[in-house]
């Protein structure tokens, strides 16, 4: 064989190999993202480290004291209830 030749041959390997790492990897990141649903869990953040806006305030990280019933961090889904005071239930 050829130089060339063997040297084209590696490269073809090469690009197979990674087509197939590549459609099993998108594969495995589909099936995690379906696995990784999220959810609001109130009443665990703590003063100013809330997601988003409450009843009585409009933006995220303006909670005035840790635990408050009305502000929310978003969780992996089922975390929540493992929680310490957490609610899927705005109060």
């Amino acid at each position: 064989m050829k130089k060339t030749n063997i040297a084209l041959a590696s490269a073809m390997t090469g690009l197979i190999a990674l087509a197939g790492t590549l459609a099993s990897t998108t594969a495995v990141a589909d099936e995690m993202g379906k696995k990784m649903a999220k959810e609001k869990c109130y009443g665990v953040s703590k003063a100013g480290k809330n997601d988003c806006a409450t009843k009585t305030s409009s933006c995220a990280g303006s909670a005035k004291e840790d635990a408050q019933k009305d502000a929310f961090v978003v969780v992996p889904k089922g975390l929540c209830d493992r929680l310490h005071g957490g609610s899927t239930k705005e109060a």
